[in-house]
């Protein structure tokens, strides 16, 4: 495929696509994604070698989300046959977080379902954040807990969170389209509160949802 041939020789050079290029990466069929991926792999390996980054998720609170998200199993009125508990206690999750890191994560995500967390829940994760600190030499931390209200970042920055997940999933056209419980402004919000604290945001979108 020519285009992928142009993009790798163009990444093989430390230059980024073109918006277009970018676009039609994204336009691709299904038949040709492993096209894609190896073309992808071609310059990964140029840059990076082999080697890669372990992330290990501890899942904080599973299932029981008010949002009515509709890409996601933990929605509101979801049907999905998934566990439904609420938060773990600290303990428990600097434990789960220690056997990550002793399989080689040099990266811990603390994950919750939900709008986003009250004051007491952040009062929890900070201190789950701060024993894997405390416990594990070196590793990073990144919390998803969902929308964020004032202050609440600076506070999970403040106990030791190195980045904050929160996805903005598609375009701000198309957001009323997955979900009406909250709006696209609000993800965005989230995110810049994220790095108005210092924290590294890890925000991506998800393809293939109806937009154009």
């Amino acid at each position: 495929m020519d285009l992928l041939n142009a993009l790798v020789e163009k990444g093989l050079r430390r230059e980024s696509p073109t918006r277009e290029e970018a676009l039609a990466v994204l336009a691709t069929s299904d038949d040709e994604l492993l096209d894609v991926v190896a073309a992808a792999g071609k310059v990964r390996r140029q840059w990076f070698g082999r080697r890669v980054k372990l992330n290990y998720l501890v899942n904080l609170k599973s299932g029981l989300c008010p949002e009515d998200c509709s890409y996601c199993s933990q929605r509101l009125g979801s049907k999905a046959e998934i566990l439904k508990y609420t938060w773990l206690k600290p303990e428990d999750a600097s434990k789960a977080a220690a056997a990550g890191v002793a399989g080689g994560a040099k990266r811990v995500c603390l994950v919750a379902s939900g709008r986003g967390p009250t004051d007491k829940d952040v009062d929890r994760v900070s201190q789950t954040i701060s024993a894997i600190k405390e416990q594990n030499e070196g590793v990073e931390v990144c919390a998803c807990l969902g929308l964020l209200s004032d202050g609440q970042a600076a506070r999970l920055r403040e106990a030791g969170a190195d980045a904050y997940n929160h996805n903005l999933n598609t375009s701000e056209a198309q957001y009323g389209q997955i979900t009406t419980t909250h709006t696209y402004a609000d993800r965005v919000a989230t995110v810049q509160q994220a790095q108005a604290a210092g924290m590294s945001a890890c925000s991506g979108l998800i393809a293939g949802m109806g937009e154009t």
